[in-house]
């Protein structure tokens, strides 16, 4: 799975939003965090759309939540963005979008399964105000469930493999 570049900046406009617990300008919102304004036009627009957010015109105007950051998961604005969370695409890798033609038989389907539902768990188990304001991670547990850590336990940025 990869987090598109859209999601990525949906986040960052949303921390903004949750740090402030008001109206930000989508251009505010845009220039503190290194996004093209027409880029952030549209995020603004995809967001209303899901629902978290709502738009107010005028001199005031800009954007704001509409929704409770500490009820909301990342995996609610992760599918709000770029739809749902898949590992592969086994669903619709066949020919004309059907299912896999191997799949029945296929050693690797049950892997790829386990993985998105360990992966919709994940951001399940986060909401975006514990990220932005308390700044926790989920973490897998021993007994394979997650843990909500500190900051304290942070994990080091680690570069992707590709």
């Amino acid at each position: 799975m990869d987090i598109s570049r859209k999601t990525d900046y949906s986040l960052r406009m949303l921390a903004e939003l949750v740090r402030s617990d008001g109206v930000v300008s989508v251009r505010a919102a845009a220039e503190k965090n290194g996004i093209p304004y027409s880029f952030a036009r549209s995020i603004q627009h995809d967001l209303v759309a899901a629902g978290i957010i709502e738009s107010m015109r005028g001199a005031r105007g800009g954007m704001r939540l509409c929704v409770d950051p500490r009820e909301v998961t990342m995996r609610q604005v992760i599918e709000a963005i770029q739809g749902p969370v898949y590992v592969a695409t086994c669903g619709t890798a066949g020919p004309e979008g059907a299912a896999c033609p191997f799949r029945p038989e296929c050693h690797f389907n049950p892997v790829w399964c386990e993985a998105e539902r360990i992966l919709t768990r994940y951001f399940d188990s986060i909401s975006l105000y514990e990220v932005v304001c308390e700044h926790k991670h989920p973490a897998l547990t021993p007994e394979s469930g997650f843990e909500v850590l500190g900051p304290a336990a942070r994990v080091p940025d680690v570069p992707s493999a590709r």
